[in-house]
């Protein structure tokens, strides 16, 4: 799925969300709940804007259904929805912090899961931080800082689901409380 056209769609319902934000949310939203629906989903990214035109909705829904798929592939193959490597580093870092936000958002959609294992708290602190990246960036060690910090999401979103349960009741049940 190309990010520029799922940016557009996401734009022309809230111009002040991104496709890498609406992503970040799809995920959270999936580690905590895999079986959480595309409509919550939309429901969430639609709250405070304009109504979405149907023939964009079905592109929405195949980009967080095949998030489900990515996060629950035995394969590794989840990865983050960001601008190609074509894209300007600075417009790449923008992208990765507001993935950040938006897994935050989706993660506590559910609640505030008061008692989350510490392994589970730290990785959600180091996803905090990375809102914060500066995005005045250039040069070839800036990339590869990029690089390992989208590396270690990835890594740390699939320790997350497992962590929080994505169907464990254990752990949806602290979500509650």
């Amino acid at each position: 799925m190309a990010y520029n056209a799922c940016n557009g769609i996401i734009e022309q319902i809230d111009a002040e969300l991104s496709a890498a934000e609406a992503h970040g949310m799809a995920t959270g939203m999936l580690c905590i709940n895999e079986q959480t629906e595309p409509d919550f989903w939309l429901a969430e990214l639609l709250q405070s804007s304009n109504s979405m035109i149907n023939i964009d909705e079905p592109v929405l829904i195949r980009l967080f259904e095949e998030t489900r798929r990515l996060l629950n592939s035995e394969e590794f193959e989840f990865d983050l929805f960001l601008p190609d490597d074509d894209a300007s580093l600075p417009e790449q870092v923008n992208a990765l912090k507001n993935w950040c936000r938006g897994f935050l958002l989706g993660i506590s959609s559910r609640g505030t899961g008061s008692k989350l294992p510490k392994e589970a708290r730290e990785i959600l602190k180091d996803i905090a931080e990375f809102t914060k990246l500066d995005a005045d960036v250039d040069g070839e060690e800036d990339e590869r800082d990029l690089m390992e910090i989208t590396e270690y999401l990835r890594s740390a979103v699939l320790l997350l689901r497992d962590e929080l349960g994505g169907s464990n009741d254990e752990y949806n049940e602290l979500w509650q409380e």
